[in-house]
């Protein structure tokens, strides 16, 4: 037997294992854990708590360590970019760590980073400090729903992914809502390591052991890359996340001042507004668990989802409309939107090219989302400048006219192709 015929009989006997412990796609377990789903979707959370720190206490940031905005922006960005090009690679690492133990050390890198943040002298090492919470939360996002592919049932299985894709309008909402308590963005710093140390502390607890896979190297992750990457289902789910989130953030990018300078409303209180409606999304979050759970299609999901946000930004941006009117749009437009998300993560681990290569795929479709919070947000703001608000709505319409067209596609491939996910 030849080398390459000795690896592939690993690898078989690898899934092999892995399905009879759960570890993979095809791992049924007895019942679902659900105070373990909860600690997992509380991780989730606390991770989402650390992109929102830094967009809330921008102003602080910039008072006391007088940064302008493009450093304010970098201290951001770093997240989407390690999560742009590290998808992947972090599910490969996932699948042969095993996602319970990767979960933690992603929290132990999070409240590292964030304390690490806190106690900074200067601007240098808080960006620093922002790396290692960025390879936390990619760990935290890429192993979470790796993690609750072996703790629910398939009866049971869209609704626990709903409450997982919660996690980033939970944690934005929450550091929104917790800024408020805060004059010095020190102790939000400390505090919001606590929360990391506590979430470690819950999934260390309640979530069972995972088995590890087989050993890493560098030519298994090449190849779990190219065998992702040459699979139409997780790559079209990648491409809708890109288009949903350029669609979301090209709205609440620039929701707070969109509602100052329309309600004529203080930085505080367009950021309890922005709360508000960026809660909304978990309402369509927990509504697509729901629908799938009785059966709709997945790419019915996702047609309606885009061509409603393309509809209401047409109404946000060109209509007209009064003020308050405009914000209730906004909420409508978060709402509708929370259809996508759930839809996307609970179907990447179905549609991977095989069980072990669950978290791979849904790193891609991680991927997708965060090159679309680089660019949505550059390209809108572009337009803006250039054009009037107005011109921002053409943005949106073209990218849900994108997700229309990728929902036929995911139709499509259903019927060719027999999946676990109704597509």
């Amino acid at each position: 037997m030849d080398q390459h015929e000795t690896r592939t009989a690993r690898a078989r006997k690898t899934e092999q294992g892995m399905r009879r412990t759960g570890d993979g796609q095809g791992g049924t377990p007895a019942g679902t854990r659900w105070a373990a789903v909860l600690a997992i979707v509380g991780a989730g959370v606390v991770a989402a708590l650390q992109v929102g720190k830094v967009i809330i206490a921008a102003p602080l940031l910039r008072r006391d360590m007088g940064l302008d905005l493009a450093a304010v922006g970098s201290l951001t960005a770093v997240f989407s970019v390690l999560g742009m090009v590290g998808g992947i690679a972090a599910g490969g690492v996932i699948a042969r760590f095993g996602a319970r133990r990767m979960l933690l050390l992603g929290l132990a890198a999070t409240a590292l980073g964030t304390a690490a943040g806190a106690a900074a002298p200067g601007y240098g090492a808080l960006l620093a400090s922002r790396v290692l919470e960025g390879l936390g939360f990619l760990m935290i996002t890429v192993a979470g729903p790796a993690a609750l592919q072996r703790l629910v049932t398939p009866a049971r299985r869209d609704l626990a992914f709903a409450l997982w894709s919660c996690y980033m309008p939970g944690g934005m909402a929450v550091a929104m809502l917790a800024s408020q308590a805060f004059a010095d963005w020190h102790a939000y710093w400390w505090c919001a390591g606590t929360a990391a140390l506590l979430a470690l502390a819950c999934v260390a607890l309640l979530a069972p052991p995972s088995a590890a896979g087989a050993s890493l190297s560098w030519r298994g992750l090449r190849q779990d890359t190219i065998d992702t990457l040459g699979t139409a289902g997780p790559v079209l789910l990648s491409l809708t996340f890109m288009l949903y989130s350029l669609m979301f953030f090209a709205l609440f990018s620039f929701l707070p001042v969109l509602l100052m300078e329309r309600l004529g409303l203080s930085l505080a209180q367009a950021g309890l507004y922005s709360a508000i409606a960026t809660v909304a999304n978990v309402i369509g979050n927990l509504g697509a668990g729901m629908l799938l759970a009785r059966g709709w299609r997945r790419s019915t999901l996702i047609a309606i989802a885009c061509a409603s946000m393309a509809l209401i930004a047409l109404l946000i941006f060109r209509s007209g409309a009064p003020a308050m009117t405009i914000f209730l749009l906004c909420v409508a437009f978060s709402a509708v939107g929370g259809l996508i998300p759930a839809t996307l993560l609970g179907s990447a681990p179905l549609l991977a090219p095989r069980p072990a290569l669950a978290a791979a795929s849904v790193g891609l479709v991680m991927q997708g989302s965060n090159l679309g919070q680089v660019i949505g947000p550059v390209t809108v703001g572009a337009v803006i400048d250039r054009h009037g608000w107005p011109s921002a709505a053409w943005v949106v319409v073209a990218a849900g006219a994108g997700g229309l067209l990728i929902a036929w596609g995911l139709r499509r491939l259903g019927r060719r192709a027999s999946h676990a996910a109704r597509l």
